[in-house]
């Protein structure tokens, strides 16, 4: 009894030693180069983008809806884009990669390492059917950017590119939230060569580990927000959610959808929520009504706004 008790005495030891030795982010801000909403300044589309900077580490997430609007945004903005080496492509829809190519060939030349690396999800190359035809594919992509001196690194787990900042990876779909958004006949080929239905299995979440709790960054949210929140706290900390940001595909839910999904934010400790992109007017106001939450802890997010740690959301003038 004695050895089997020291045992776990010992493992609980270990996970308070590895838990006590876990990096935390302490600084980040968060600012909108791309959403629907336009504030004083920039333009909107239907796309994201957001520069984020943790403990002076730069990562731009997503690349817009077309080719100049972040780059032409961040000019606007004054926000420096010469000095962030990484990029994050949530996953294969146009209106979070078009950009890519327009900004990378805008940085390398006076800077090579700028935006030099994108870091994606496993899966966003595989071939896709049913997507809106404007879109450029993703195999067009990757050439193009390739032959501008940039590299593709896929992940198809949860990997801490900083200490305190992870990328999720595909994530597992526990619920069956299914905020896909592109339709029936959107179809996928799994490696194996079989066609199935596009649930956009490489789509993958930004998730800041804070001393406040974890901060999740979304493009889409294709997997579902509530997924990824799950899988955020499974696999990186099981910890408050300080902050959500980002599009999370729930301007198409009906209420009772929204009233579940509101229910496990509130369950998963959500203090901020700023719903940008695809998130949905109606559905934000529902969400900070079902949530508890206020016109400043609840916002829609507008190009220029964004979330600062220890200060919170800085939606812009015109979207609180």
């Amino acid at each position: 009894m004695r050895s089997t008790r020291a045992f776990f005495l010992t493992i609980a030891a270990a996970a308070s030693i590895a838990s006590a030795q876990q990096h935390r982010v302490h600084s980040l801000d968060v600012k909108i180069l791309s959403t629907m909403l336009a504030d004083t300044a920039g333009l909107g589309e239907w796309g994201f983008s957001a520069l984020v900077v943790a403990d002076g580490h730069r990562i731009l997430f997503d690349t817009g809806a077309h080719p100049d609007t972040v780059l032409n945004n961040a000019r606007d903005l004054k926000v420096d884009l010469t000095n962030v080496p990484d990029v994050i492509l949530t996953h294969n829809h146009g209106d979070h990669t078009a950009g890519l190519i327009a900004l990378r060939r805008a940085v390398y030349r006076q800077t090579p390492a700028a935006l030099a690396v994108v870091h994606a999800g496993e899966g966003i190359f595989l071939k896709r059917s049913g997507l809106p035809g404007a879109w450029v594919s993703m195999d067009q992509v990757r050439k193009d950017y390739e032959a501008l001196g940039g590299k593709t690194i896929l992940h198809d787990k949860p990997v801490e590119l900083y200490p305190g900042v992870w990328l999720t990876g595909p994530v597992a779909r526990v619920y069956p939230e299914r905020n896909f958004g592109i339709g029936p006949g959107a179809k996928v080929q799994m490696p194996d060569g079989t066609s199935v239905d596009d649930t956009i299995p490489e789509d993958s979440s930004l998730v800041i580990d804070t001393d406040r709790g974890l901060v999740v960054i979304s493009g889409c949210g294709h997997a579902g927000v509530i997924n990824t929140l799950e899988y955020a706290r499974a696999r990186v900390r099981n910890a408050p959610v300080h902050a959500v940001i980002g599009g999370l595909h729930l301007f198409q839910l009906d209420d009772e959808r929204l009233k579940w999904t509101a229910s496990k934010l509130r369950e998963f400790g959500v203090q901020n929520f700023l719903g940008a992109h695809c998130t949905g007017i109606e559905a934000t106001y529902r969400i900070r009504e079902l949530c508890g939450l206020s016109r400043k802890t609840a916002a829609v997010g507008a190009v220029g706004g964004g979330f600062t740690l220890g200060e919170g959301l800085h939606p812009g003038a015109i979207s609180r």
